[in-house]
């Protein structure tokens, strides 16, 4: 029979959450788009197996054998239980109950496949269940050290919980409209776990059996959709943006440092200044070393920032934050983000129009020096990334500002830049005395 209240809500409920999560991912874009162009189109080949292996096969993740085991578990329970959503979804268009069980249930074959299906999805739910409570563990009783650092405090531990939660949530309306819908049939369809769990519904009358069945289907539902308006706002961002990630990923050998057009420029004119350009009667927009806010990053570095899972590994791997210093990679990506974030909110009130607000990425209210010099710019955050960010390409940027822009560096930085520039090397004597150590 057909339902037409259903219809009707259903079609309001996915209309609205269309609207709230277009403004959400349509948010993240545009302030993705503020950042500066860059290409990272060459080798098709090579990023798609990047993306299969990195962002699908998770890759990188099994470098820690305990937590990749878990996020595993969640991650193919997440894409398979989708199986049971695309049933929940035609039911809630066209108002029927079941529509493919209906469909098939006087096809055996087809009807083994269907049931053998949910009771798939039911298997894996269990691993999911218990990979979200050992997760929930690890936050919250266990406190791994790397999942409770200061930049973790408040709300990205919220964050991780309320999807955690969720989770739980999720399943248990799963199993409450399977459970109910069973007892509410005399056990017509056998699920693997539903089927173990139907005594409880034992003694229980057909509507009160029914009314929690529907609150499973509505509940389960209503939790996606809120979840799909969620996920613009939340680090678990990441289940969508490490696909393009890890496909867009710069393919340079770890260690390489992109040299700056400018300089680059002007050094060949001084090997061959017959190749200067003509002068030319309009003013050139003055040059800009390195990056001091996030319109000086890359679209790249912003869809880093997006990105990031906020799992910390960099961090626990930085030798930087390991020997006390206030460096944390993580805190840099999402200090990052949360720039970005501020001034997305500050144009979308302004018309789309930038005005300065006295702030930038580079200061106490972001990142602050002390962080950007205890870099040294080893690659093990970019190396340990599980969806391959580069924090250290966000801090080269940014360092280099505080130095070409600001002259912004310790006195020996300063000196071994002079000696560089006067001298060809750091130290203070010239070529010709190179070797005079020799003699002694």
């Amino acid at each position: 029979m057909v339902t037409y209240f259903q219809i009707v809500l259903f079609i309001v409920l996915v209309v609205i959450a269309a609207v709230i999560a277009y403004r959400g991912y349509y948010r993240v874009y545009k302030n993705i788009k503020l950042g500066k162009a860059e290409d990272l189109t060459d080798q098709p080949a090579v990023r798609l197996k990047n993306m299969l292996l990195v962002a699908f096969g998770q890759k990188k993740m099994f470098k820690y054998l305990t937590p990749a085991i878990l996020h595993l578990m969640i991650y193919v329970g997440f894409v398979i239980t989708q199986i049971e959503l695309i049933e929940i979804f035609i039911d809630g268009f066209t108002g029927h109950h079941r529509i493919i069980y209906h469909a098939v249930e006087n096809h055996p074959a087809l009807l083994a496949i269907y049931v053998f299906a949910i009771s798939f999805i039911e298997f894996l739910s269990i691993f999911v269940f218990v990979a979200t409570v050992a997760f929930l563990t690890r936050r919250w009783i266990i406190k791994v050290p790397r999942l409770n650092m200061a930049e973790m405090i408040g709300w990205p531990k919220a964050d991780a919980t309320i999807i955690l939660v969720a989770e739980i949530y999720l399943l248990t309306c799963i199993f409450s409209m399977n459970t109910a819908d069973m007892a509410m049939h005399n056990g017509q369809y056998r699920f693997l776990i539903s089927g173990m769990l139907m005594p409880i519904f034992d003694g229980w009358s057909y509507t009160a059996m029914h009314v929690v069945e529907r609150l499973g289907w509505w509940g389960h539902m209503v939790g996606v959709l809120a979840f799909i308006c969620y996920l613009p706002y939340s680090k678990h961002l990441h289940i969508l943006l490490a696909f393009p990630n890890t496909y867009f990923a710069h393919l340079e050998p770890k260690g390489y440092i992109a040299n700056m057009p400018a300089i680059t420029k002007e050094i060949k004119l001084m090997m061959n200044p017959e190749a200067a350009p003509a002068v030319s009667d309009q003013a050139e927009e003055p040059v800009k070393f390195g990056a001091k806010d996030v319109f000086d990053l890359s679209w790249k570095n912003l869809l880093d920032a997006y990105a990031c899972t906020e799992c910390g590994r960099c961090t626990d791997n930085c030798p930087a934050n390991m020997t006390g210093k206030k460096l944390s990679p993580r805190k840099v990506m999402m200090d990052t983000r949360d720039r970005l974030e501020e001034v997305g909110k500050k144009m979308a009130a302004n018309n789309g129009i930038w005005q300065e607000d006295g702030k930038s990425l580079i200061g106490d209210d972001y990142i602050t020096t002390e962080e950007l010099r205890a870099c040294t710019t080893c690659n093990a955050c970019v190396e340990q990334c599980p969806v391959m960010i580069s924090p250290l390409d966000i801090i080269i940027q940014l360092r280099r500002n505080l130095i070409m822009e600001e002259s912004n560096a310790p006195a020996e930085w300063m000196g071994m830049f002079s000696n560089m520039e006067n001298n060809g090397a750091p130290w203070q004597f010239g070529q010709q005395e190179r070797l005079n150590w020799t003699k002694e």
